[in-house]
């Protein structure tokens, strides 16, 4: 694809130098949130990975949850060694990542990050991504999520009830 954000081409570069096939896809009607992604995709809504942005303790850390998963923020606090944690506001997410929420790839951010991965994401694999936009996504190992990531593996995701049931 030639017609692919700044964004989704520094990510590839990225992916490229940590050897992690890219194979983007675009879907214009939008992939910003896990259903519509799911939707485009044509996969279950488990098998997409939601890139949350929080605020542990004023430091920006990464959540990587499953898509049929909400986020438990007081797990993720707990997983990062701090008190409490909020949601990044939206220029927080860009500041942080580089990209803008709802397209925040798990991997690629102009600085270090933590990044928290839930168990709950091997149950597909593999699993699908945001490429750096709301309307782009790639198919991703979970062996090469978590290594590209280095995402350090927590039971962050609320266990309770699957999102949307």
């Amino acid at each position: 694809m030639t017609d692919l954000s700044a964004s989704t081409r520094r990510l590839q570069l990225v992916a490229e130098e940590l050897g992690v096939p890219m194979e983007v896809h675009r879907f214009p009607e939008g992939t910003k949130t896990a259903a519509q992604a799911a939707r485009a995709v044509g996969c279950e809504v488990a098998a997409i990975v939601k890139s949350l942005v929080f605020v542990v303790d004023g430091e920006p850390v990464v959540a990587l949850v499953p898509g049929d998963r909400r986020l438990d923020p007081d797990r993720l606090a707990r997983a990062a060694g701090g008190r409490e944690a909020r949601r990044a506001t939206l220029d927080e997410v860009r500041e942080a990542t580089g990209f803008a929420a709802g397209g925040t790839a798990p991997f690629g951010f102009p600085r270090p990050l933590r990044v928290f991965a839930d168990p709950l994401l091997a149950r597909h694999d593999p699993v699908w991504v945001a490429a750096g936009t709301p309307d782009t996504v790639f198919p991703l190992s979970v062996a090469d999520l978590l290594r590209v990531s280095g995402a350090v593996q927590a039971e962050i995701a609320e266990r309770d009830q699957p999102f949307g049931t």
